[in-house]
């Protein structure tokens, strides 16, 4: 059979996503989401790795720790910036569109996130002890599960921002992109007290205050893009001040170049974000709004345009399960011993040429745990009765395995 020939069944599946996509559908704008749910497995496949202890048990480990060259992966895989603006742009949207009441909106968002959280935890929590009995190690498990529970804070976060939604929409309406100026001035003041003359008296959970503005600085761009109160003018000076004040803070400032947390460091950029997450969201927001056109005029093909639609009906698949889908293959790994960019210690450029390696392997799995978990996605069949007994198991399934994960138990 001919590579032409092969490939039909692939042509006919694009083109017919292709022409059954609406007309009004902004395919930038989900290009833009894509890119950006790529970009988190991809950074947790490459920047994240193991080590082996005495007993076969895994633990995290990052190659940043022994390659601080690597640093500028990070900042380009670092996308939540664009998944923000993304987010805060579609919500305008979907606000200002909404048949009903604000509250049952943001019901409907909350439950659509809720969902696949609760699916990934509620397996977990039912498959750890039968992991245990077959012989994991705890130690896998605790690092399993903390993997598994890392990229949740962001759903939580997620919620809270979308509830802000109908006050960002008045604040883009009053101020345009400029409402966005008063949260980076916040994270700006809390930085220059844990870091500046006054840290030694600074208490440590002051930091905390950054998580919601940090988060929120991207989304409130969106809902000022979404609102159409962000041109093309404004994009350029988003573009160039998130640079400037980017290269300011890693030069004059000395802040950590990664932007993903660095195991042993003293200090971390992303949790909670620092003034320099809101420089590169900034400047990535800019880019984004700038290169909208263009992008979408690539998404005209169907060929590209068909993995977009596939990624974005997969989204909250993809953000729950794919640490799963490594350890799908690290465990087993643990049981031959050192394999090469899976097990063995991030500590060489070996190390990221096999990780590399890996990676196809990561996806494939994630492919194949997706066939069975995207039914999480979707509201479940049934009686009312036995959708509220399965509610309440999964969220108290859930809220063992955070309690498991988080070292409490």
């Amino acid at each position: 059979m001919s590579a032409s020939a092969a490939l039909a069944p692939l042509r006919r599946t694009a083109d017919r996503i292709d022409r059954q996509t609406p007309a009004h559908r902004d395919r930038a704008v989900d290009g833009l989401r894509a890119l950006a749910l790529l970009a988190v497995p991809t950074g947790h496949w490459l920047l994240g790795g193991f080590t082996l202890d005495s007993g076969g048990g895994l633990h995290n480990a990052s190659p940043l720790s022994a390659f601080g060259g690597l640093a500028p992966a990070s900042w380009v895989l670092q996308m939540l910036g664009i998944f923000f603006l993304v987010g805060g742009y579609a919500s305008a949207l979907s606000y200002r569109r909404r048949p009903g009441s604000a509250g049952a909106w943001l019901k409907g968002r909350i439950v659509r996130l809720g969902r696949p959280v609760l699916g990934v935890t509620a397996v977990w929590a039912l498959a750890a002890p039968l992991l245990y009995a077959a012989g994991v190690p705890e130690a896998s498990l605790r690092t399993g599960a903390k993997l598994v529970i890392q990229p949740l804070w962001f759903v939580g976060v997620y919620v809270v921002v979308t509830a802000l939604t109908p006050y960002c929409v008045r604040a883009a309406g009053r101020l345009g992109g400029w409402a966005a100026v008063p949260l980076l001035a916040s994270v700006a003041v809390v930085d220059f007290l844990r870091y500046g003359p006054l840290a030694d008296s600074v208490p440590s959970w002051l930091s905390l205050v950054n998580i919601l503005p940090g988060w929120l600085f991207a989304y409130q761009l969106g809902v000022s893009w979404g609102e159409r109160r962000i041109g093309r003018r404004g994009a350029w000076l988003l573009l160039a001040g998130g640079t400037l004040l980017f290269a300011a803070l890693l030069a004059v400032f000395h802040y950590p170049a990664s932007m993903v947390g660095v195991p042993g460091a003293a200090r971390t950029n992303s949790h909670p974000p620092s003034l320099l997450v809101l420089a590169l969201a900034s400047a990535q927001s800019g880019a984004a709004i700038l290169l909208r056109d263009r992008l979408a005029r690539l998404l005209a093909r169907p060929a590209l345009w068909a993995p977009v639609v596939v990624v974005n009906l997969c989204a909250m698949t993809i953000l729950c399960w794919h640490q799963t889908a490594m350890l799908a293959a690290a465990v087993p790994g643990s049981f031959v011993g050192g394999l090469a960019g899976l097990t063995t210690a991030p500590d060489s450029l070996g190390w990221i040429a096999a990780r590399v390696a890996w990676m196809p392997v990561f996806a494939a799995l994630l492919v194949g745990i997706a066939r069975y978990a995207r039914r999480f996605e979707h509201p479940p069949k049934g009686v009312r009765g036995g959708q509220a007994l399965r509610r309440t198991v999964a969220g108290l399934l859930a809220a063992g395995f955070a309690v498991f994960a988080l070292g409490l138990a």
